[in-house]
């Protein structure tokens, strides 16, 4: 009976497929085809939102909220060079690792932690959108929004007495809100000195960990055990206001230092100056600046057809750091027509100065400073200066602090008395960064005026804009703390001048 069987089943697969593939071949030769209906195309909106929901199953950021825009060159510069990215990183993270996986070899019988393979994979991280926020500050702020489902390649050896135990990261999702911030901004390439991270929101972050080959992330109330406590030590270390600063520029190229005192100058004499016109005299006068200040020379009077000229005049500085700062006096003739010549140069190092003494200089003039070439044997005559540097009260500890006694040195240095320097004089520093929708029928060309105390000063003609951006710096002198007093600032223009009032602004 069996073999009856297996012969009727041999029989039958053989007649079937034959028997099989002519019925098919009929059918397709022979049988008609049905008409094919086009496809009906209907206006977007006119889809109900389940078919919207269908067609875009995630509405890009940059529609949904019109504050952040499309980086698509962000995405395409980032998948263009993330397999350098991708090593540049991985050599970080190595760095980063080894110390802190050295504290733990000896400890619980480990012998070694290393990776075996560590690759964050071909995909890079997706920018959803960018948003750029305004601020007063010499700052720039952005939001991005970032998401990276990531196929990274992480593999961990724990070295355990005899054991090799392996732990792989797989399926890494990141979801994640950063506000970058670079600060401040400096005239110093790349610009900024600072990159400051932090997170606007706690992070998703989502992944499978596999030890020994299996998922240990299945079992029950693991995972999510293991996503609070990723989300709360990110959001201790790194959620806003926490940041993560990381340096660009080295601080002491680019600090921006604060003022913390006044260099009085005055200056005296000079003597047997150069004969630079016709009839053998000289129309002399001093300019006189700090290094590292961009405010214009101070220039004393033009002293007509003298060659010994007295001065006698006074004049204040603005002193940011005493150890690296110069005084630079540059006496020119002075001439109606043309350039004016240059009579002589020469430097004063703020370092040489003591706070709160005055000291007279009697200085030879140079042709100028440059020290290899060979100096000239002309003489070109002396000028007498006399300074004092006196620090701001608040800087006065940084400098040995003020004397106690102000009776006159017999040695040529003197104690500056308390009728000269003021305990209460001081600086008032004030930027004025922009304006706003400047009055005017016309593109005129905006300008501000500062009055304070009787002093002017003004920013430069910014043309054909009603949005001028000046970010200048004003210094007024102060001998005495200002009491209730108003800063009157006033932008004016060819056609019309509109001011307004201040509150009030504290000395510094």
């Amino acid at each position: 009976m069996g073999l009856v069987s297996s012969f009727l089943g041999i029989l039958g697969f053989a007649v079937g497929i034959p028997l099989g593939l002519f019925v098919g071949f009929f059918l397709f030769v022979y049988s008609e085809t049905k008409h094919v209906k086009d496809p009906v195309v209907r206006p977007i909106s006119e889809l109900g939102p389940n078919a919207l929901q269908e067609l875009l199953p995630e509405i890009p950021l940059w529609v949904k909220t019109p504050d952040y825009e499309r980086v698509d060159w962000l995405n395409k510069f980032l998948l263009d060079t993330w397999p350098f990215l991708d090593t540049a990183i991985c050599k970080i993270i190595r760095s980063r690792a080894q110390p802190i996986f050295s504290e733990y070899i000896g400890k619980y019988q480990i012998k070694a932690i290393e990776f075996d393979k560590l690759s964050l994979g071909t995909l890079p991280p997706t920018v959803c959108g960018i948003k750029v926020l305004e601020t007063n500050g010499k700052e720039l702020v952005m939001e991005q929004v970032i998401k990276w489902a990531g196929n990274p390649e992480i593999v961990l050896s724990v070295y355990v007495a005899s054991l090799k135990i392996t732990v792989q990261l797989v399926d890494l999702q990141i979801f994640a809100a950063p506000r970058v911030t670079l600060r401040p901004l400096v005239p110093t390439f790349p610009c900024f000195a600072n990159i400051v991270v932090s997170l606007m929101e706690k992070p998703h972050v989502d992944f499978g960990m596999n030890v020994l080959g299996g998922d240990i992330m299945s079992i029950p109330g693991l995972y999510r055990f293991v996503q609070e406590t990723i989300k709360k030590q990110v959001a201790n270390l790194y959620l806003w206001p926490q940041t993560l600063e990381i340096p660009i520029l080295d601080e002491s190229s680019v600090a921006i230092k604060k003022p913390v005192g006044i260099l009085h100058v005055n200056v005296v004499r000079a003597q047997k100056l150069l004969k630079m016109d016709l009839l053998g005299t000289s129309d002399p006068y001093v300019k006189l600046s700090l290094t590292g200040d961009k405010l214009p020379a101070k220039k004393t009077t033009v002293k007509r057809k003298n060659l010994n000229p007295e001065w006698n005049e006074k004049f204040k500085l603005v002193v940011k750091d005493p150890q690296s700062q110069v005084l630079q006096l540059q006496v020119y003739d002075w001439d109606k027509v043309g350039g004016h010549d240059k009579l002589g140069m020469q430097l004063v190092p703020l370092k040489v100065l003591k706070a709160y003494e005055n000291k007279e200089f009697t200085l030879d003039l140079l042709k100028d400073t440059n020290l290899n070439e060979t100096p000239s044997k002309k003489p070109r005559g002396k000028i007498v200066v006399d300074l004092t540097f006196v620090p701001f009260k608040e800087d006065s500890s940084k400098f040995g602090g003020p004397s106690e006694g102000y009776s006159r040195k017999e040695s040529g240095i003197d104690i500056v008395s308390d009728d000269e320097v003021q305990e209460g004089a001081g600086l008032l520093s004030i930027v004025i960064q922009e304006a706003e929708e400047v009055e005017g029928d016309h593109h005129n060309n905006p300008f501000a005026v500062l009055t304070f105390r009787g002093e002017k000063k003004r920013t430069k003609m910014m043309k054909k804009t009603r949005h001028p951006r000046w970010n200048e710096e004003f210094q007024f002198m102060l001998e005495e703390p200002p009491q209730h007093e108003k800063i009157h600032i006033e932008v004016m223009s060819k056609r019309k001048n509109f001011s307004f009032l201040p509150k009030e602004k504290p000395a510094t």
